[in-house]
C-alpha cells in the first residue's frame, strides 16, 4: 500500500501568518526584495547602497545577525512579498527543533510535502521534482547546522538553477556566491541606532523604529504612551537605548507593563540580575546559549544584553512560572497545554496549577500562541534556550528529559493501540502535530541503554510515521532500533513488520523479503497468531508488486482469518485481505478482487478506521469499471478520495483520482476528466513518483488521457487539464469529491 502525507492546503507554500504588526525595516526590506526578485528591474530603483552586502538577484541570501534581532520576521516579510515571482511556492523549513546531524536534505523533502516512497538519495527526490520549478526555500535558525545546512544549500543550488535560497542564521553558510544582509537592532533615535535623545524631545512618530515597536506593544499590554507626555516618550527612548533596540527584548520589556508601570520597568532594568551558570566544559551537553557567542569565549555586548533582557523577564516571573519554564524548554515544535501537564508536573507544580501558569507565560510573550494550530504554543528560540540552561542549573534537566521521553513512548503506544479504530483520523492529525517532539523522543531512547525500550518506541512510532507520511524518518529510527538486534517481544515483532511495510512502500522488495522472513520468525517465537498474519501481508505483498501475483495469491489466501484487532497488528490484518484483493485485480480476477475489498470495506467500517476503507473503496470502483457499472465506479472513486483526503494520503488520492477521472470520460463527461487529470497530476508531483512506477498504472493513465484527448481534442484538452493543474489542494479534492447538483 503507498506512502501518506500532510499535503499541500491551499495556495503553493506554508508561510504562517504574521503574528504582529511588522515595524520598520523599510531600508533592510527594500534589500532583500531586490535581492530575492529573481527578474530583478536593470532600470533604476531604490538600490542596494555601498557595502550592503547584498546584490541583486542573489540565488542564496543569508539574513545574519544576534539572537532577538528580528531575523525570521524580516526573512519571513520579504519572501511574502516576493512570494508572486516564485509560481511554484514560498516554502519554509523551521530547523530550530532539529537536532540530529545529517537530517536537514529530509527536513525540506518535508516542507515541500513531498511523498517519495524510493531509496533514493533525498537530494536527487528533491532535485528531480523541483527541476524546472521556480520557488524560493527559507531555512529558518541555521546556527547550530550550519555545515548541514550548507551542505543541502550547495548541493540544491548546483542542480536547480531557477532556484532561491533565503537563509536565517547567526552566522553565514560561508558558501561561495552567498551574499550576505548584517541585520543590526532596530534605531532608537529617529533612525540613528545608538544616537542622544533626539527621540525623547520630539513626538512619537519622530522616534526610532525601536521606540515604534515599544509603543506598539505597549499599547497592546493595556500601557498606551500618550503623545503629550514627554517624560514618557523619554523613559520609552531611554528603555529602548537600555535595550540595544534589540526587537525580542522590547517585546519581552513591554510585556511587562501588563503589571508595572513604565517607571518601574525602567528601574528595574538598572538592576543587576542573575543569569544561568555557563555549563562545564567537560558538560556532554553544551549550553544552548553558546550558540549567541561569535567566537569561543566571546560574548559581545548586544549577546550579553539579550540574554540579560530575558533573565529580567525571568526576574520577575513568579517562582513557579520560572520553573514552567525551564521545564517547558524540553518540547521542540510546539506543544498543548495538556502534554504539559504529563511532561512538567511534579513537585511544588502541581498539573492543575499548570493551565493559569501557562496563560501568565502566555500574557508575558515567554511562550506563544502557535500561529497555525489552535490550542498549541510554543517558545522561540532564545527564550527557549534560557530555559534550557535554567533547567540544567536546577539539575532537572536529565529527569524532565526522561518524563518527556515517556510521554511520547505512551503517546505512540496509545496511537497504535487505537489505530485501527473511530480514532484514527485523530490520531494522524496528532503524528503531524507532534512530529517534532516524537523525532526527539524517539532520538533519546535509541541513545539509552535500554535496548527494549528504544526497540518498542521505534517500533510504535515507526508504524504511525509509516502511516502518515513519514516514511523516510521512519525507517531511520527502525533501522538503528533493530541494528543491535534487541530482545524478543511485542515491540521487536512490530519494529520488524514496519520496517518490512517500509521497504514495500520504498519499492525495495528485496529487503522486504528480507525483513518477512525476520518478521515470521519473531511472530512465531512471540507465539501470537495475529503476527503471523501481519508477517503474511509482508511476503504476500512483496510478491504482489513483484508481479508473481499467483503466489502472492497462494500465500495471502493461506492466512487464517481471525477476528480483527484494535492495535496496530489489526489494521496489519486489513492490509493482509487488501493485498489479496490488489494481487486478483492486476491478475484480471475483479470478481474475486471486488469479493475480498468488500469484505476488508466492511470490516473498516465496522473498526471506524479509514485507511485501508479507502483503498477498498478504490479497488471496488476499479472492479465496477471493469464491469461497465460506470455509476458505481464514479462513486466508489469519489468516496476513495475522501477517505484519503481525510488521512492526507497523496498517493492514495492521486491513484483514486486516476481511477475517477477513467470512469467519468467512460460516462461521457470528458471535460472534468480532463480537470481531474490535472488534479491528479499535482498530487503526483507531490509524491516524486507518478503513479509509482507501476507499468500497470502507468499504461492505465496513459490510456485515459487519449480517451479524453480523443473526445476533447488537444487544445480542449490541454485547457481542462492545465485548469485542474492549477488548482490547490482542497480545490481539487473538492472538485473531485462535490459533484454538481449533490450528486
Amino acid at each position: 500500500m503507498p506512502d501518506t502525507t500532510h499535503p499541500n492546503r491551499g495556495n503553493l507554500g506554508n508561510l504562517p501568518p504574521e503574528r504582529h504588526s511588522f515595524v520598520g525595516r523599510r531600508a533592510e526590506l527594500a534589500l532583500l526584495k531586490a535581492a530575492l526578485d529573481p527578474e530583478p528591474d536593470p532600470g533604476p530603483g531604490p538600490g542596494l547602497g555601498p557595502g550592503s552586502g547584498v546584490g541583486p538577484a542573489a540565488r542564496l541570501v543569508s539574513v545574519v545577525g544576534v539572537g532577538g534581532v528580528g531575523k525570521t520576521r524580516l526573512a519571513l516579510r520579504a519572501a511574502a512579498e516576493v512570494g508572486d515571482a516564485y509560481p511554484d511556492g514560498v516554502w519554509l523549513t523551521e530547523l530550530s527543533s532539529l537536532h540530529a546531524v545529517g537530517i536537514v536534505d529530509l527536513a525540506v523533502m518535508e516542507t515541500l510535502r513531498l511523498a517519495d516512497r524510493s531509496t533514493r538519495p533525498v537530494i536527487d527526490v528533491i532535485a528531480e521534482w523541483a527541476h524546472g520549478r521556480r520557488l524560493l526555500l527559507v531555512l529558518d535558525s541555521c546556527e547550530h547546522l550550519l555545515a548541514d545546512c550548507a551542505k543541502v544549500a550547495a548541493a540544491l543550488l548546483a542542480r536547480l538553477p531557477d532556484l532561491r535560497v533565503l537563509v536565517t542564521s547567526r552566522e553565514r553558510l560561508a558558501l561561495p556566491g552567498e551574499e550576505v544582509l548584517h541585520l543590526a537592532p532596530l534605531p532608537v533615535d529617529g533612525g540613528t541606532a545608538h544616537g542622544g535623545d533626539t527621540a525623547a524631545a520630539g513626538d512619537l512618530a519622530a522616534a526610532g523604529d525601536a521606540v515604534t515597536l515599544f509603543a506598539e506593544r505597549a499599547a497592546a499590554a493595556g500601557r498606551p504612551l500618550r503623545e503629550d507626555d514627554p517624560a514618557a516618550r523619554a523613559t520609552a527612548a531611554a528603555v529602548c537605548r537600555r535595550l540595544d533596540g534589540i526587537p525580542l527584548a522590547l517585546e519581552l520589556a513591554a510585556a511587562r507593563l501588563a503589571d508595572l508601570t513604565l517607571d518601574q520597568l525602567h528601574a528595574r532594568l538598572g538592576e543587576r540580575l542573575p543569569s544561568p551558570p555557563d555549563r562545564p566544559a567537560s558538560s556532554d551537553v553544551p549550553s544552548p546559549l553558546d550558540l549567541l557567542t561569535s567566537a569561543p569565549g566571546e560574548r559581545p555586548p548586544r549577546h550579553r544584553t539579550l540574554r540579560t533582557a530575558i533573565g529580567w523577564s525571568h526576574e520577575l516571573c513568579a517562582p513557579l512560572e520560572r520553573l514552567l519554564w525551564a521545564r517547558l524548554s524540553v518540547f521542540t515544535g510546539g506543544f498543548c497545554a495538556e502534554t504539559a501537564q504529563q511532561v512538567c508536573a511534579g513537585g511544588p507544580l502541581a498539573p492543575e496549577r499548570i493551565p493559569g501558569l501557562l496563560s501568565r507565560l502566555v500574557a508575558q510573550s515567554i511562550v506563544l500562541p502557535d500561529p497555525v494550530i489552535s490550542a498549541r504554543y510554543r517558545m522561540l528560540d532564545t527564550v527557549r534556550e534560557y530555559g534550557t540552561d535554567w533547567l540544567y542549573a536546577l539539575g532537572e534537566e536529565r529527569a524532565v528529559r526522561r518524563r518527556h521521553r515517556e510521554h511520547y513512548a505512551r503517546l505512540a503506544h496509545q496511537g497504535c493501540a487505537e489505530w485501527n479504530t473511530g480514532r484514527q483520523v485523530a490520531w494522524c492529525e496528532r503524528v503531524l502535530s507532534e512530529h517534532a517532539n516524537f523525532r526527539a523522543a524517539v532520538e533519546s531512547a535509541l541513545a539509552e541503554p535500554d535496548r527494549t525500550a528504544a526497540v518498542e518506541m521505534a517500533g510504535h512510532v515507526g508504524f504511525l510515521w509509516r502511516h502518515c507520511g513519514y516514511l523516510r524518518e521512519a525507517r531511520h529510527c527502525l533501522d538503528q532500533a533493530l541494528a543491535a538486534d534487541p530482545p524478543p517481544g511485542h515491540g521487536r515483532t512490530l519494529a520488524l513488520w514496519s520496517r518490512g511495510a517500509v521497504a514495500i512502500l520504498q519499492g525495495d522488495q528485496e529487503a522486504a523479503a528480507n525483513w518477512a522472513v525476520r518478521c515470521a520468525d519473531a511472530a512465531r517465537e512471540q507465539g501470537s497468531p495475529v503476527a503471523m498474519v501481519a508477517a503474511v501481508y509482508l511476503r504476500g505483498g512483496q510478491l504482489a508488486l513483484t508481479g508473481r501475483q499467483a503466489e502472492a495469491i497462494d500465500v495471502l489466501a493461506a492466512a487464517p482469518r481471525l477476528p480483527i484487532q484494535d492495535d496496530a497488528f489489526g489494521a496489519a490484518q486489513l492490509q493482509a485481505r487488501l493485498a489479496l484483493s490488489l494481487a486478483h485485480v492486476l491478475r484480471g480476477e475483479y470478481e474475486r478482487g471486488r469479493e475480498v475489498a468488500d469484505e476488508v470495506r466492511g470490516a473498516s467500517r465496522k473498526q471506524g478506521e479509514y485507511w485501508c476503507g479507502a483503498f477498498a473503496d478504490y479497488l471496488i470502483a476499479q472492479a465496477d469499471l471493469a464491469y461497465g457499472d460506470l455509476p458505481a465506479a464514479v462513486r466508489g472513486a469519489r468516496t476513495s478520495v475522501a477517505g484519503h483526503a481525510l488521512l492526507h494520503n497523496t498517493v492514495g488520492a492521486a491513484m483514486s483520482l486516476d481511477l475517477l477521472a477513467a470512469a467519468v470520460v467512460t460516462a461521457g463527461d470528458a471535460h472534468r476528466a480532463a480537470r481531474l487529470l490535472g488534479i491528479g497530476t499535482r498530487l503526483w508531483d507531490l509524491t516524486g513518483r507518478a503513479q509509482m512506477d507501476s507499468p500497470d498504472l502507468i499504461a492505465t493513465r496513459r490510456t485515459c488521457e487519449l480517451r479524453v484527448r480523443e473526445h476533447l481534442g488537444d487544445n480542449a484538452y490541454e485547457k481542462g487539464y492545465r485548469a485542474g493543474l492549477a488548482m490547490s489542494y482542497d480545490e481539487g479534492i473538492t472538485y473531485a469529491t462535490v459533484w454538481p447538483g449533490g450528486r
